[in-house]
């Protein structure tokens, strides 16, 4: 048992250590007295150490590709030296991992450098009525594509795969033709919520788990579901199996409006998207905080997004507040509840009795969540859990889906598809939807999600 899992005793009442409550987290704060995030202060914190340099993936395998060194404090140094100098075009080759902010020994903010950076090239250098900027705004807003396909699933995925159509997008629109795009939902999660009757019978359901654990009926407990485009379009079982789990510890879940996180948009440089959807965002949430609500995401990419990069990039009233309150969902449950004891006194048996090949999303690693299912699973029985190493999958988000990037990003996962292959059994976990594509993609293995575990483990089967 690490030091993180072990078990701590107040006023007789059972309270689990955790890495992060929300309490102490502090985003990089570069620019308090600047309206316009001007970034070139806190280039003078870098010391050209290289670090980051070398932790970068798109450097390992891209030779061209000049790192988050130069992408990040010596643009700014040259913008401070003349403020004509234009951002260079290889920033767009940038995957925005973000790890580069780990690697960095003395806290410059690098993806916040980057992703401002990103912002003002293709704001003001990168030609609008070029293919690329079309095919970047395109796959960066994800949310509207998925809502135009979700009106006719099984149509759009026979469309989307078929190959003649995707040999055509390539040629086209660069989009490449070598990965089989994700099944739409025939029902998106959203939609499954309402027929559940939403909030309302959430709380019903809550208030009945409260008194079945023998816990005060009127416990706050609540939570806002921040599900993100993917759960919602995609992979709903990972929404179903959020809500499911967090009632069952009983928690009411609201699922309020929302947009894409922005994480797309901040990897292809178009922050006025991101924040029109981030300002929708912070509203709903901001309101649901001031209501004794937390803000819990089934995505590292969307957690980093409402926690980091929005309070980084973007002055929206209420947004220190949404962050200082947002977790990712098995993250919240380990602060709050005692997940390992109750993961001790069940045996997992049928479809998820198995060997888990399991792999951190860097966006996970940003937030110090590297190591939480791998602590949380190893012991479970009927469970078997391996870590495939620390390597990036590769695909971050749109990047491996640019065809003149797609062998970069496979050459980037390949450590990853390697240790996969050589892990017990052949099904994949992680949080990220995206690396999840990458794993799939590279092994063949099925991806599952660590709540389709938890709710395999402790949700009663005649639930929702």
């Amino acid at each position: 048992m690490s030091d993180a899992d072990q078990p701590t005793e107040t006023d007789g009442e059972f309270n689990p250590a955790a890495p992060n409550t929300g309490e102490e987290f502090e985003p990089v704060d570069v620019f308090p007295d600047s309206d316009d995030f001007d970034l070139r202060p806190g280039s003078d914190s870098c010391y050209k150490c290289s670090t980051c340099d070398t932790n970068c993936p798109v450097a390992e395998v891209d030779d061209e590709f000049p790192g988050p060194k130069f992408q990040g404090p010596e643009q700014w140094r040259l913008k401070q030296r003349d403020d004509e100098h234009e951002i260079d075009d290889s920033v767009m080759d940038c995957s925005n991992c973000m790890r580069c902010d780990n690697a960095c020994p003395a806290g410059v903010p690098l993806s916040q450098m980057h992703n401002t950076a990103r912002g003002e090239y293709v704001s003001e250098q990168m030609d609008t009525w070029s293919i690329e900027y079309w095919r970047n705004r395109i796959l960066s807003n994800y949310r509207t594509s998925a809502w135009l396909a979700s009106k006719l699933p099984r149509l759009a995925n026979v469309v989307m795969n078929f190959g003649p159509a995707r040999w055509v997008m390539e040629k086209t629109m660069g989009v490449t033709k070598e990965r089989e795009f994700p099944a739409f939902a025939t029902e998106t999660f959203r939609e499954w919520w309402a027929r559940q009757g939403g909030a309302d019978a959430s709380r019903q359901r809550a208030r009945a788990n409260r008194e079945r654990r023998g816990e005060p009926v009127d416990a706050d407990k609540k939570v806002a579901y921040f599900h993100g485009c993917y759960s919602n379009y995609n992979t709903t079982e990972v929404g179903k199996a959020m809500v499911r789990v967090f009632e069952q510890f009983g928690y009411e879940v609201v699922v309020p409006k929302q947009k894409c996180s922005g994480t797309p948009m901040f990897a292809n440089g178009m922050l006025d998207d991101a924040r029109r959807h981030a300002e929708v965002n912070v509203s709903s949430m901001r309101d649901l905080v001031d209501q004794g609500y937390d803000a819990i995401a089934s995505c590292t990419s969307c957690s980093m997004a409402l926690r980091q990069e929005y309070p980084e990039l973007f002055d929206i009233p209420g947004i220190d507040d949404v962050a200082a309150n947002t977790f990712e969902s098995l993250e919240y449950l380990r602060i709050h509840e005692d997940l390992r004891g109750e993961l001790a006194e069940v045996e997992v048996d049928g479809e998820l009795a198995e060997e888990f090949a399991y792999h951190a999303p860097c966006h996970a690693r940003n937030q110090g969540l590297e190591r939480q299912a791998l602590e949380l699973f190893r012991d479970v029985d009927g469970v078997g859990i391996e870590d495939v190493g620390e390597s990036c999958s590769g695909i971050s988000g749109t990047y491996g889906w640019k065809a003149e990037k797609y062998e970069k990003s496979m050459e980037i996962g390949e450590e990853m598809f390697e240790h996969m292959a050589e892990a017990e059994g052949e099904t994949g976990m992680t949080e990220c939807p995206t690396c999840a594509m990458q794993m799939e993609h590279g092994t063949g293995y099925d991806i599952r999600h660590p709540l389709e575990l938890l709710e395999a483990a402790l949700v009663d089967g005649d639930g929702l």
